[in-house]
C-alpha cells in the first residue's frame, strides 16, 4: 500500500496464508499454491527468538506473478483443510484493511490505548508494553480466583 492508501499491483496479488499447521514446511506450501499461477516470491515466517526459536509463526506470504491468480488461489484455498486445520487465504492488502478496522472498532479500551501508542516504527511505546502486561496479570489473576472459588465450592458440595 502506497502512503496515499491507494493499493499497489504487487500488494494485489500477495496472498497471506494464516492458520498454518506447524507440520507444513515452505515446499509443502509451494506444492499446495503453485498450481494457480506462477509464484514470484514466499515468505514464510519463523521465531527469531525465544522459546519457540526456529519453529514456524503459523503463517506466511505468497506473491504471484499477476493479481488475477492471487484472486483465484484465494477462491479456491480459503477454508481449505490443510493438516486438519482450515486455511486463512486472504490478499495480503485485505489482511491490513481487515487489522486496521478491527482496531478501529475497538472503543476506548485498554487495547486501543495500546494500538495508538504504536510509534511509526511499528513499535509499542513503553508505557503502552507496561499496560498490555498489567492487563494480561488481571486476567489471568481473575481466571485464577474464578478457578479456586469453583474448586471450593466442587469441595463443599
Amino acid at each position: 500500500m502506497d502512503p496515499n492508501g491507494v493499493i499497489d499491483e504487487k500488494s494485489e496479488s500477495r496472498l497471506y496464508v494464516g492458520n498454518l499447521d506447524l507440520r507444513i514446511t515452505e515446499a509443502t506450501l509451494i506444492k499446495m499454491f503453485s498450481p494457480f499461477g506462477k509464484i514470484v516470491s514466499e515468505d514464510f515466517l519463523w521465531h527469531t527468538r525465544g522459546p519457540k526459536r526456529g519453529e514456524p509463526r503459523g503463517f506466511a506470504f505468497i506473491q504471484y506473478s499477476a493479481k488475477e491468480e492471487a484472486r483465484l488461489a484465494k477462491e479456491k484455498m480459503h477454508g481449505r483443510l490443510a493438516c486438519g486445520r482450515p486455511l486463512v487465504v486472504r490478499l495480503a492488502s485485505e489482511k491490513y484493511m481487515v487489522e486496521s478496522t478491527e482496531h478501529s472498532s475497538r472503543g476506548v479500551g485498554e487495547a486501543s490505548k495500546a494500538s495508538a501508542a504504536v510509534s511509526s516504527s511499528g513499535q509499542l511505546s513503553r508505557s503502552a508494553k507496561i499496560a498490555a502486561i498489567k492487563n494480561k496479570l488481571k486476567a489471568l489473576e481473575e481466571d485464577s480466583s474464578t478457578a479456586k472459588k469453583q474448586k471450593h465450592e466442587d469441595n463443599i458440595s
